[in-house]
């Protein structure tokens, strides 16, 4: 399977809540694909829109590719849809940070990333079930969602109203207490986050997972013991390995963490509020997702 033939359907899923708002992506997708072959529907996500509505959105327009427009969040909406089905599954990153969009090298320019939806090569790619939830990027407990909680709740999106986020969790979130079951064995242990990873980085460039890769049969468990900002800052800036004593890294296809106190708890950006039990099981060859060819 290779690019999409000049009568392809495309049919673009746009969450015009997403990211900065500068650009409407409605009118400046119709405005590209203008006398040009491919036939292109456009659909705006309602406010709450139901999943059902999504899934027949997708099987009435019969389309050869379905596109998520939107960041992080609305590109899990779409894959739930489509998991298991064959249809390929294109990115316009439209979210503030777009992680899985940085993951697969999808350049963030408009006009160039629908260069790949329409040139690009179908790739089939694992996912994480985590508590019921597809996980196609990152999931974690702790510190992180703690952050994404708080970026939720502040008025500044974007680069800087997350460091603000940062900067007030670091000061006010606890160390959990947890066990972890990886291949059939328990792990006590103190830790400020733990991260079930299908991707390497975060959106905001943070690479936590360096041995992660999207199509084996594997995802990661990285566990940070200490959060600390020069461990964190090592691992973007640098190729040094991780200090062992602060953060340990698994590879495994299930996992079972179970936590003394509840604990603050995101998939995919998403914050889901507090749990005190996280199970995660590899779900192979997921969804297929159109990548730079």
């Amino acid at each position: 399977m290779g690019a999409a033939s000049s009568s392809a359907k495309l049919l673009f899923i746009v969450n015009p809540g997403s990211g900065n708002q500068q650009i409407n992506y409605s009118e400046a997708i119709a405005l590209h694909f203008k006398g040009q072959s491919q036939e292109i529907q456009i659909f705006e996500l309602p406010k709450n829109c139901s999943q059902e509505k999504i899934k027949q959105t997708i099987d009435q327009s019969k389309a050869d590719r379905v596109i998520a427009v939107g960041g992080d969040g609305t590109l899990k909406l779409v894959a739930e849809c489509l998991q298991g089905a064959n249809t390929p599954i294109g990115i316009i990153p439209a979210g503030s940070a777009n992680g899985m969009a940085k993951e697969l090298g999808i350049p963030l320019e408009l006009d160039a990333a629908l260069q790949v939806v329409v040139n690009g090569q179908p790739k089939k790619i694992h996912a994480i079930k985590v508590n019921g939830e597809l996980c196609i990027h990152l999931a974690d407990i702790g510190f992180n969602a703690y952050i994404i909680k708080r970026f939720d709740s502040l008025p500044s999106r974007g680069m800087l109203g997350y460091a603000k986020a940062a900067w007030q969790a670091l000061w006010s979130h606890h160390k959990m207490e947890i066990a972890l079951e990886i291949k059939g064995k328990q792990i006590k242990t103190q830790a400020a986050m733990v991260v079930i990873a299908n991707a390497t980085s975060y959106g905001t460039g943070v690479k936590i997972n360096p041995e992660g890769d999207l199509s084996d049969d594997l995802f990661e468990v990285i566990l940070v013991k200490k959060y600390t900002v020069l461990e964190i800052l090592k691992v973007r800036f640098t190729e040094l390995p991780f200090n062992p004593e602060k953060i340990e890294l698994f590879h495994t296809k299930d996992l079972c963490i179970k936590t003394k106190h509840k604990v603050h708890f995101q998939v995919d950006g998403e914050y889901l509020g507090k749990v005190n039990r996280v199970e995660a099981i590899i779900l192979p060859a997921a969804i297929t997702i159109i990548c730079p060819s």
